[in-house]
């Protein structure tokens, strides 16, 4: 065989495997839209139907633009995108904030047990959920924050902020001290050098790691599920979840409530995806 059609073959292969790639990545998303728009009885047809006969956008009316005949769950979801946003976008601002200025104290400042220190961080991420749920709930029941959006912040931040300290300070690391000290040198302080100085060379760092923070906040369920308990503050998980009745499971309404679920963290993604690609490759310095 001439290495011609060797070359072909190894080429059909790649590419092969790329379209099983692609449709392993696809097909569940593709089967969470047709289902969006699949009214109950197709979905549970037999054969299933893989494209609705009659496709309908009356799931996502229920659910934007309800009315008295619609569920009480549906009515409700929009709170609970509502709430999501809030303390997504809460947790990633109050995460990259304070977390950029730990991950550079550990990064830049020489001080004792700041390896011990910096491993205990990582350390309260790994503990498992279920093991300080009950702990949590008593000093939140005890402060009168249970049902709260500010609860959920509160435990939120309890496992992004060890994350965004990791990683911005394996990312702040990498920037050479050359740069800060130039701007030392020329007249600005330690604040002043990570503000103009670190801070704009790290952005694709700090866009990537708060992207991660986002869907960290946007996907949890655990504690989401057990503090909160109306509307108030329930958020986009726990309300899917409650399509899943007692006798029975709307399934168009939990596929809606999915596509309408992924559209924040997928827009996120397209607008910064420049700068996470950037970060996620090592973080390379400008300039």
């Amino acid at each position: 065989m001439s290495d011609k059609a060797k070359n072909f073959i190894w080429r059909a292969f790649l590419y092969f495997c790329m379209l099983i790639l692609l449709l392993l990545i696809f097909a569940p998303l593709a089967w969470l839209f047709i289902s969006s728009i699949s009214t109950r009885a197709e979905l549970l047809s037999v054969p299933p139907h893989w494209w609705p006969h009659e496709p309908t956008l009356q799931n996502y009316l229920d659910i934007l633009a309800p009315t008295e005949t619609t569920s009480r769950t549906a009515r409700n979801f929009r709170y609970a995108l509502t709430n999501s946003i809030i303390v997504s976008g809460t947790v990633t601002l109050v995460s990259l904030i304070v977390g950029s200025l730990a991950a550079y104290a550990f990064a830049r400042l020489r001080f004792r047990f700041r390896r011990s220190a910096l491993l205990a961080f990582v350390s309260l991420r790994m503990l498992p959920a279920i093991s300080i749920v009950i702990p949590l709930y008593v000093v939140l029941r005890g402060a009168g924050l249970l049902n709260t959006r500010t609860a959920l912040i509160l435990v939120y931040l309890s496992f992004t902020l060890p994350f965004v300290i990791w990683i911005m300070t394996s990312f702040f690391q990498s920037i050479p001290m050359e740069l800060e000290d130039a701007a030392r040198v020329d007249g600005c302080s330690r604040l002043g050098a990570l503000w103009r100085v670190i801070i704009p060379v790290s952005r694709p760092g700090l866009v990537a790691t708060g992207v991660f923070a986002f869907l960290l906040a946007w996907d949890e369920f655990f504690f989401a599920l057990l503090f909160t308990s109306t509307p108030d503050a329930k958020t986009v998980p726990v309300a899917i979840a409650e399509f899943t009745g007692r006798h029975a499971i709307d399934f168009s309404a939990q596929a809606t409530g999915g596509v309408l679920a992924a559209i924040p963290p997928v827009i996120l993604a397209l607008i910064f995806q420049r700068y996470i690609v950037q970060g996620l490759t090592a973080g390379a310095i400008k300039g």
